[in-house]
């Protein structure tokens, strides 16, 4: 169950569809099979469902997906309260795996901590789900820094791929 959160406003009033824009964007997400469940301000969910190709050498989903998950919940979460014409980047996080990502599906919650004007401090808990039993695997601290005016393009647009 979500934890008690304060009330965000979000600054946007299309932030949803502007986050499930971005999210689309991401080539890496599509890769690795993972859906965009809930968009609420300050808040995001995360679902990936279990694909050997993402698993390691136990047959447990894999310590860096676990970790593209928590980043872009909470990276999400943060993108609902910025402006309409705000993209996010991730400055730093530090995240525990406390528990092998053994299930069938994997679950990413991402919550504002303290939304700023520059830096915005957010948290992600993931959660390995096997016969709805939920198993905390992952807790993560980010900071976040809001790109007033930057805007995001597609991998065909990226600067490498101009080269």
């Amino acid at each position: 169950m979500r934890a008690e959160q304060p009330e965000f406003q979000p600054r946007d009033p299309g932030y949803v569809a502007r986050v499930r824009h971005s999210f689309g964007l991401q080539q890496a997400m599509a890769l690795i099979g993972a859906e965009l469940a809930v968009v609420e301000p300050g808040f995001t969910e995360i679902h990936l469902p279990l694909k050997p190709e993402i698993t390691q050498q136990h047959g447990f989903i894999h310590g860096g997906v676990v970790g593209m998950i928590a980043d872009s919940a909470a990276g999400y979460a943060a993108n609902t309260l910025t402006a309409a014409d705000t993209s996010v980047l991730t400055v730093e996080y530090k995240m525990n795996l406390i528990a092998p990502a053994d299930g069938e599906r994997l679950v990413a919650r991402g919550e504002v901590i303290k939304p700023g004007r520059t830096l915005i401090i957010t948290k992600a808990e993931v959660f390995a789900v096997r016969n709805e039993r939920w198993t905390l695997c992952a807790l993560m601290q980010q900071t976040i820094m809001a790109m007033q005016g930057k805007a995001e393009r597609p991998a065909d647009e990226a600067p490498a791929a101009r080269a």
